[in-house]
């Protein structure tokens, strides 16, 4: 997909693409359910586009979920 962030920035659909997208198929939630969307749209054919924004409060660490998002998506979607 043409997005470098799937679980950030802003995230906007326009009626078309959520009337598109069977919503109760989606089975995800949380950060994954961002990417599950941006995944369908794009597969839809749809264009993508990507507004970065910058998390200002984080100074230091590193996200605790990363690994569970990215073992979600592979359940959900494979390799």
């Amino acid at each position: 997909m043409p997005v470098k962030d799937c679980t950030s920035g802003f995230k906007c659909f326009t009626r078309k693409v959520l009337e598109s997208i069977d919503l109760n198929r989606v089975k995800s939630d949380g950060y994954s359910f961002q990417i599950e969307m941006n995944y369908r749209a794009y597969k839809k054919g749809f264009k993508l586009g990507e507004i970065p924004i910058i998390f200002i409060d984080r100074h230091s660490g590193q996200s605790k979920n990363v690994a569970e998002i990215v073992w979600e998506h592979y359940l959900l979607f494979g390799a």
